[in-house]
């Protein structure tokens, strides 16, 4: 479970020569993970293909022009919940201080509620606690593997598998008020700037303060390399 949350984490960071090196290593990794649903499989091998044979700066505009440029497909996980309110800084800070109790340092080129990050936190937990750990942003997951469903991307089956690997399942009126907000193209570059300029929404019962409550309180121990799992490389 440990090796599969990192290989997961893996992939789902910008795209480098290390991470194309590594590409195949992680495949095999999540192949041999019984935990995962066959279904998924096949999309997970696309991706892992792509990465290690693809053109490097393709694989780069493709990861940009999905996670960096488009808010609705963000990997900051607060980004979600808070928007850009001032709760969202303070979830940051408690997030950071829950890392930094467990005796973990972390990058301050990198903010804590990135989904890579947070990954390999889990990946340091008992599986019990890191199940029930991934299932608090399980809504989150799930509506980007929609939207990543919609543009026929690949990265799809990495939010499955994290869903599949969550204890709760998400609810369906959480992940509705997700789907619900503006989702433009990523060439839309007036759409782009009214979806940034929106005003934050929180989502699902008790709403802002709940919902970074419950994935705060769940964060624990410190964050270190599983056992024979390729680094990844740091993000850009």
């Amino acid at each position: 479970m440990n090796r599969t949350l990192k290989a997961l984490s893996a992939l789902l960071i910008y795209p480098t020569e290390e991470l194309r090196d590594a590409a195949a290593d992680i495949g095999l990794i999540l192949a041999h993970d019984k935990n995962l649903p066959g279904s998924i499989w096949p999309q997970l091998s696309k991706l892992t293909t792509e990465l290690a044979t693809g053109d490097l700066y393709d694989l780069q505009e493709r990861y940009v022009l999905l996670f960096d440029r488009t808010r609705s497909l963000s990997l900051h996980l607060f980004e979600h919940v808070h928007g850009e309110s001032r709760d969202r800084g303070q979830a940051m800070i408690d997030l950071k201080s829950q890392y930094e109790a467990a005796g973990l340092v972390a990058d301050a080129s990198e903010l804590p509620d990135f989904l890579p990050l947070f990954l390999e936190y889990l990946a340091t937990l008992p599986l019990k606690e890191a199940c029930e750990t991934l299932g608090q942003p399980a809504h989150i997951f799930a509506a980007l593997a929609e939207r990543l469903r919609k543009r026929k991307s690949a990265y799809e089956a990495v939010f499955r598998a994290l869903i599949a690997l969550s204890a709760a399942k998400p609810k369906e009126d959480e992940v509705s008020a997700l789907l619900q907000l503006p989702d433009p193209d990523a060439t839309d570059l007036a759409a782009l700037d009214a979806a940034w300029e929106d005003e934050p929404v929180n989502f699902g019962p008790g709403s802002g303060d709940g919902c970074k409550d419950g994935l705060i309180a769940r964060v624990r121990g410190g964050m270190r390399p599983a056992p024979d799992m390729p680094q990844p490389a740091p993000r850009r």
